[in-house]
């Protein structure tokens, strides 16, 4: 089974979701593409997205496709759950939480901290909504880089900006079980789904 985490302010009608899910169906996979926020945005928490993944996979070996947050929460499920078997990792947003300061800087964080909410444009719903601090709060029990050791693939844009593949080559250099490649793109990646697919198939499905 391979379940598809979405990157933060999305959903599981994203782009990529799209794209890959189907693929994944029509090879015999069962996929499953869940909202992470289940319902509930402005209460999004670390704590409470692993435990989506959770749900859903019920214990059961499964293989993990994370995109931007979706694969830093990847990452963390694995670190826990031996019976995760390999992952796919698209522009992991590593240290998702320490990274929002050095994103909003001083001021943005305590005016978030003291109102207890702050208005972030949700791409899946393409307006804007509401975000508790809970999130950096929750964040900060969970650590940057998770130590796991099944077999990963990581793809990362070169020009990506939101978050700079930097992270993704120091996280690979020490890790003999992860794959890395820099591929000529930004966050998105969406410009090279075709060759991604290509890649994750034979990763996937061999």
């Amino acid at each position: 089974m391979v379940i598809y985490l979405h990157g933060f302010a999305s959903g599981p009608e994203s782009t990529k979701a799209r794209y890959f899910c189907p693929l994944l169906r029509q090879a015999g996979v069962e996929t499953h593409a869940p909202d992470l926020a289940a319902g509930d945005f402005e209460n999004l928490t670390i704590t409470g997205q692993l435990a989506v993944i959770e749900r859903l996979a019920a214990g059961r070996p499964v293989t993990l496709i994370g995109s931007s947050m979706g694969g830093y929460l990847a990452a963390l499920y694995a670190a826990r759950h031996r019976e995760t078997e390999r992952l796919v990792l698209l522009a992991p947003a590593f240290a998702f939480p320490t990274r929002w300061p050095e994103t909003l800087g001083p001021e943005a964080m305590a005016a978030w901290r003291k109102n207890g909410w702050m208005a972030v444009f949700h791409y899946g719903d393409r307006q804007q909504r509401n975000l508790s601090y809970r999130l950096i709060e929750d964040g900060r029990l969970y650590e940057d880089f998770p130590d796991f050791t099944q077999p990963a693939l990581i793809f990362h844009g070169k020009n990506d900006t939101v978050v700079p593949p930097l992270a993704s080559e120091h996280f690979a250099a020490a890790r003999p079980n992860v794959h890395l490649e820099v591929v000529d793109s930004g966050h998105e990646l969406t410009d090279v789904l075709p060759y991604l697919w290509n890649k994750m198939r034979e990763f996937l499905l061999k």
